[in-house]
């Protein structure tokens, strides 16, 4: 089965060669294409994409013209996709694409009714508290198991992506398919996955706790968004 990587990219110029060597490794695995989303990006991303996949047929990119969020850019690659696996991770390098492979792995054991996600180890103290309290007041909420909702990668077929009505276009996407994952009753299959340092730059949003307060403001709207459209 073919495998599409969706990674969204906004102003990521400085670490697009090496992510996108890691990429053709990925690629070299099997029936596999990625596509990095430049997703408004205002630095050079364009032009380094355009220079860096001007001869490359496993990776390619689409463009979204102004940003309007992760998750927006996310489902712009998702439409354009080709293969009936589809997955995306981040393009900061804190996870290495070439993690898919075990993810494929597992999930063509396991079925196309299967979602995998990658479960972070390695990560800083205070973001695993900080998970830790976001995964309780999910579970409370919801009433389903959460665990690292913003884990990297996400996988799961195309059938199961064509399903979502209403996703949210900003980091809510995380947490929305998760959420459907459990609703629909897939099996959730979680991996070990190394969570590094950024190779450049810094997070759009994991910035300090004022940026981590207005993420859990947003991340907690949706959720009573979520449980009030299916109570």
């Amino acid at each position: 089965m073919m495998l599409s990587l969706i990674i969204p990219c906004y102003n990521e110029e400085k670490n697009l060669p090496l992510l996108i060597e890691r990429c053709r490794s990925l690629c070299s695995h099997g029936d596999i294409e990625v596509i990095l989303v430049d997703n408004g990006s205002k630095d050079n991303t364009p032009q380094v994409l355009a220079e860096l996949l001007s001869k490359d047929t496993a990776c390619r990119s689409v463009r979204v013209d102004i940003n309007q969020g992760y998750g927006y850019g996310i489902l712009a690659g998702l439409k354009s996709a080709k293969g009936n696996i589809l997955a995306w991770t981040h393009a900061d390098m804190q996870t290495d694409p070439i993690d898919l492979v075990e993810g494929k792995r597992l999930f063509e054991a396991h079925g196309s009714s299967t979602f995998v996600k990658g479960k972070r180890y390695g990560r800083p103290w205070s973001d695993t508290v900080f998970t830790m309290g976001m995964s309780f007041f999910e579970m409370l909420l919801l009433r389903k198991f959460f665990w690292d909702i913003n884990a990297q990668p996400n996988m799961f077929s195309k059938d199961f992506f064509e399903s979502w009505t209403n996703p949210p276009h900003d980091f809510s996407l995380d947490l929305f398919v998760y959420f459907e994952a459990k609703r629909q009753n897939l099996r959730v299959v979680r991996y070990p996955v190394l969570f590094g340092q950024r190779a450049h730059g810094v997070s759009h949003w994991n910035i300090d706790w004022k940026s981590k307060i207005k993420f859990i403001k947003r991340t907690m709207e949706f959720s009573f968004t979520l449980k009030k459209r299916y109570k």
